[in-house]
Formats: structure tokens, C-alpha cells, sequence
């Protein structure tokens, strides 16, 4: 049997050693039955209508051929996914307005391929729910869930409470999709077997054939270290599509001394994808109000958490990022240890002697979600860029800077490294760090110029350098 990958990898408090093939129960409408047994008859929704499963079969034939493809390229797929087909509401409600999860069966009609992403959505919605309720109570002397779990994760970071929480709550709302095959968390010293038993009781495994063409990456609690504050925190979510294939670049040493088979690698392969590949990004963020933001590849849409119905109400379709303005949103202490380019186009901003020709101001939250949604809004630049302690920067380019860049960009805006577009960075392991810059597209592209002016002067000194000394040596 076949499984799809899903990945929550912001949370390993050790390098991954080995992955554990598992077999999902998945839940079916008795109408529209969707899952055959795979050894034994589905004792749930009984078997698939033939021409249903040679539908099923087909398309994700086709999806996992157009994947192989797309990995016989250097850097990833040159073929541009189909943009997706998002629905114009003439009829909404008075009093709930456009949920979630009519949007999402809305798209699920116009893109019938996307039918099982609209089951990965509601899972996240719901987690994204119980984390906001967590993240509000967290305050009160009887959650307990405030201060340090006392344990370290793989990249030396102390966990909070919140961290090791709301990674099991997004475990289990992924677990109870059926989509979920395995499970690698930085709060789990092995990989996780969630299997699905005989709701009998007898204990024997069920096994279905597998439908599912999704990898989904996570950052479950995006700035946690601001939670004791009770300053915004939000979590990141990235999903691609899974490869039918497994291939594994000749390049590929996360495992190099671990003790992963070369099938296991190979899965694991289909999480180390560049953002070019997205399918679907989104974050939710917990604030004044609990805000869920995604992108589907055409365009973005915000939702807003409206609890007296307990859903999530469309409030800003289609947002779009001011092309330029006077805010940004940097941790300007570090200033001093920044590349030269990205220094001296900041100064001019602050003195007013920018393109804009505005003085801009500074605002930073120290989270990332808090800042590229306040960015998304009102426009600006937020950066975490490299610097000489941190040449990479301290954001992961797989489940922070990929998701947040796609979303940025479907919203108008660019990001990049200063020298690379992040989108189309393949990563080598999965806390691979990027320094990021992102935000309206004029402001950014004057770092990038900025970059591309500095080291094309560097280029020349050192041609002209060389050109010197190849004059001497013919002196001498």
C-alpha cells in the first residue's frame, strides 16, 4: 500500500532515523464512498464503483506523472501547475457570510482534482480553532500552559508548553483526515505509527488503497516565545502534492548517518520540494482576532474566526499588497552585522533618501505570521535576513519561508534572499534556514537592486584585479 507523507517538521527534538509505513482508516459519506479495502472488503462504505476508481486511478496517474517530470529538471518542475478556478459568490448569507467550508466546497465543484485538499482544510481550520482557544486561556492560572516544557528541540531551542501542545493537537486533526501516513515532529524522539484499528476491538489492522496526493509541512505555533507576553503567535502551513515516484536527488545527505532505508529516504524526498511546488499555503493568526489566511495559486483570502457560530467567515478576498510604502519591519539591533546592500538601502529609507522619497518608519513584532500579516495589509518590507553570526538567517525554508513567500507573492508582493527568489530554493534537509526579505514589490526590489549594483562593482574590482596582476607577472 501507498500513503501520502504529511510532515509536521518545525517540531523534531531529534534528526530523523527512520520512518514507520503506516495504514489510515479513512472516513467516507456512505453516499459517495471513496476507499477500498485493500486486503479485506471495506466493512464501512463496501467497495468503489469501477468507473469511480478507474477516475481515481487516472488522475492520480496523471499527477504523479506530472511530478516525475518535473524532478528530471535541475531545479525543480519547469511545467506550471493549472491555476486554480476560485468561485464568485452571488448569493451569501446575512448572518454567517462565506464560511471556510463553503468556499472550500466551492472550489472543490469548480476543481474537482482539489476534492481532497477541501478535507485537509477543514482539519486545519479545526486545529487552527482549538490553538487559538489554547493560545487565549494560556494566561489564566489553571491552563498550566504558560513557561518552558524543559526539553530542547533538534535546533537548540527550548520548548515551550504551547510547542509540545499544539503539536499534538495538529497530529490528531491530521490523524483522523485518513490522509495522514507518517508523522515526523521535532517533540518525537522516533517517527510516530498512527495506525487505525478494528473499531471492533479485534485489533487487526485495516487497510485501504490509497487516494491521497498530498505532503503538508507545519509550523504549529509560529512565535511561541512571545506567548507569555500575550503577543500574536500564528502557525504556518505548506502543502505540495505527493510523488508517486519517490526520487531522491544525488545530492540528498540528511541521512547520510542515519539509519533510513533507501525507500524511507526516498518518501521522505517528496517533503524536500522547492516552494514552486506548492499547491496550497496558509497561516493562521492569533491575535485581537483568530485570522486564517491561505492561497490556492490564484490569489489570496483571508478569513476571520467569527465565534458566536464557531466558523471561519471570508472578510478580505482577493487581498493585494500595496505596491509600495513607508514601514519596515526588521530587528534592527542586528543592523550593523547585515550585508552591506541591505544596510545602506535601509539607512536611506530612514533619512528619506530612498526611491519613495518618504521617511519610513519601523515595525516589528519578532513573530513571523504577526509581521507579514500586518505587511500584507498596509504594505512595507519584513525581513529576517542573514547576517555574520547567522549568515542563513534563523528562518526554515521549508514550513516558514516557502508557505509565507507563496503567499506573499499571490498577494502581489516578492520574496527573496537579497540575490534568489525563496520560491525556487530547493531545500537539503528540512530545517534548512534562508535569510528572507518580502513585501511590497517596489520597496523589495530596491534591496534586490541593490544587491545585484553591489556585486556587480565587486565583480569588476576583482576582474580588474586580476588584470593587474596578470600585467605584473608579464612585467616580471
Amino acid at each position: 500500500m501507498r500513503v501520502p507523507i504529511v510532515v509536521l517538521l518545525s517540531q523534531l527534538t531529534t534528526p530523523v532515523t527512520g520512518f514507520i509505513p503506516i495504514q489510515a482508516l479513512r472516513p467516507s459519506h456512505p453516499a459517495t464512498p471513496t476507499a477500498t479495502s485493500a486486503l479485506s472488503r471495506n466493512p464501512i462504505t463496501g467497495t468503489l464503483h469501477p468507473e469511480q476508481d478507474q477516475q481515481r486511478r487516472r488522475r492520480r496517474h496523471q499527477s504523479s506523472t506530472r511530478r516525475h517530470q518535473s524532478l528530471l529538471t535541475e531545479d525543480g518542475p519547469d511545467v506550471k501547475p493549472k491555476k486554480t478556478v476560485v468561485p464568485k459568490f452571488d448569493e451569501v448569507c446575512d448572518t454567517c457570510g462565506v464560511t471556510l467550508t463553503r468556499f472550500m466546497s466551492e472550489i472543490a465543484m469548480l476543481n474537482p482534482e482539489l476534492t481532497e485538499l477541501t478535507t485537509l482544510f477543514g482539519a486545519i481550520g479545526t486545529a487552527c480553532k482549538a490553538i487559538s482557544n489554547l493560545v487565549k486561556r494560556s494566561q489564566l492560572p489553571s491552563s498550566q500552559t504558560l513557561g518552558y516544557e524543559g526539553c530542547v528541540n533538534i535546533q537548540g531551542e527550548d520548548q515551550k508548553k504551547l510547542d509540545v501542545i499544539t503539536n499534538e493537537l495538529l497530529k490528531r486533526a491530521l490523524r483522523f483526515t485518513g490522509r495522514l501516513g507518517v508523522l515526523a515532529s521535532e517533540e518525537e524522539d522516533t517517527p510516530v505509527d498512527v495506525i487505525f484499528r478494528d473499531p471492533s476491538g479485534s485489533g487487526s489492522e485495516i487497510v485501504f488503497n490509497d487516494g491521497d496526493q498530498y505532503v503538508a509541512v507545519f509550523d504549529p505555533l509560529d512565535g511561541s516565545s512571545n506567548v507569555d507576553a500575550g503577543c500574536p503567535t500564528g502557525t504556518i502551513i505548506g502543502i505540495y502534492e505527493h510523488d508517486e515516484y519517490c526520487e531522491l536527488d544525488d545530492d540528498f545527505d540528511m541521512f547520510a548517518e542515519g539509519g533510513m532505508s533507501d525507500m524511507e529516504a526516498r518518501c521522505l524526498a517528496n517533503a524536500l520540494q522547492p516552494g514552486t511546488n506548492l499547491v496550497a499555503a496558509a497561516y493562521c493568526l492569533y491575535s485581537s482576532s483568530t485570522f486564517l489566511t491561505l492561497t490556492l495559486g490564484n490569489g489570496v483570502y483571508m478569513f476571520t474566526l467569527d465565534e458566536q457560530i464557531g466558523e471561519f467567515v471570508l472578510s478580505k478576498p482577493d487581498v493585494r499588497i500595496p505596491e509600495s510604502s513607508n514601514i519596515m519591519s526588521f530587528n534592527e539591533a542586528n543592523r550593523k552585522k547585515w550585508d552591506a546592500p541591505l544596510r545602506q538601502t535601509l539607512d536611506k529609507w530612514a533619512d528619506g533618501e530612498g526611491r519613495s522619497g518618504s521617511a519610513f518608519s519601523s515595525r516589528y513584532i519578532g513573530a513571523m505570521v504577526g509581521d507579514v500579516h500586518r505587511t500584507l495589509l498596509y504594505g512595507g518590507v519584513f525581513g529576517y535576513p542573514g547576517d555574520t553570526k547567522n549568515p542563513n538567517g534563523k528562518l526554515r525554508l521549508l514550513y516558514e519561508g516557502a508557505p509565507m513567500s507563496f503567499i506573499m507573492e499571490q498577494a502581489g508582493g516578492i520574496s527573496t534572499t537579497g540575490r534568489k527568489r525563496v520560491m525556487e530554493i530547493k531545500p537539503k534537509n528540512v530545517h534548512e534556514r534562508v535569510p528572507i526579505i518580502m513585501g511590497s514589490k517596489h520597496d523589495v526590489q530596491e534591496i534586490v537592486d541593490a544587491y545585484e549594483d553591489w556585486d556587480a562593482k565587486n565583480d569588476e574590482q576583482e576582474m580588474n584585479g586580476e588584470k593587474e596582476q596578470e600585467e605584473k607577472e608579464e612585467e616580471l
